[in-house]
């Protein structure tokens, strides 16, 4: 059984929807950012951790790309050209949408009060929009990759959230379909249902 330690409202939902994806047991503590036990198994005090077989995994897109290869779901083989293709969608995600989300997100609440820069985030929004959009010009069908989830999709559709929660522009109408399609997924219902 996996054991999976964060909180819902971070990256660690990323790792919750791949396990009820795979249909994985786990158990879930709850935990904060930087509390003692996170930061026993990640001294950055960074959510989430999975600990599997006594051993720490640490960062989500490391931690969803492992269960994904370990099942053998929501991945394409390690080694062929649909897996670069993917991991080069799974840096791409990261890269152009969550990184641009970390920034303003550390501006607005992470970074020490006089070391934030407010006004920085109408730059981000508008390279957000930007990235959003190219990105979906890539959209291949339903998801990222055609006709099935894969990992990137995980990350697309968290930071789909995150970027609400952020008021950060998210009007791009292939974007609000390929979310709902994401959204209406049974996994998905599970973790956000009550």
């Amino acid at each position: 059984m996996y054991e999976v330690l964060g909180e819902i409202n971070s990256r660690t939902f990323r790792v919750l929807w791949m396990l009820e994806e795979l249909g994985e047991s786990y158990e879930w503590k709850k935990e904060h950012a930087h509390s003692d036990l996170i930061r026993r198994h990640n001294p950055s005090g960074k959510l989430p951790v999975l600990l599997v077989d006594g051993t720490a995994l640490t960062d989500s897109t490391a931690i969803i790309t492992y269960l994904a290869d370990k099942h053998g779901r929501f991945t394409m083989p390690a080694g062929t050209l649909e897996r670069a293709r993917q991991d080069g969608l799974t840096h791409l995600v990261l890269d152009e949408i969550d990184a641009v989300l970390w920034v303003a997100a550390r501006h607005t609440f992470v970074l020490p009060e006089e070391r934030r820069l407010p006004e920085i985030k109408d730059s981000l929004r508008w390279e957000f929009t930007r990235n959003l959009d190219r990105l979906m010009e890539r959209l291949e069908g339903p998801y990222l990759m055609g006709a099935e989830m894969t990992v990137p999709d995980i990350i697309l559709a968290h930071c789909g959230a995150w970027a609400k929660a952020a008021k950060f522009p998210a009007e791009n109408e292939r974007f609000r379909d390929y979310l709902r399609n994401l959204r209406s997924r049974d996994a998905f219902r599970r973790l956000t249902a009550g």
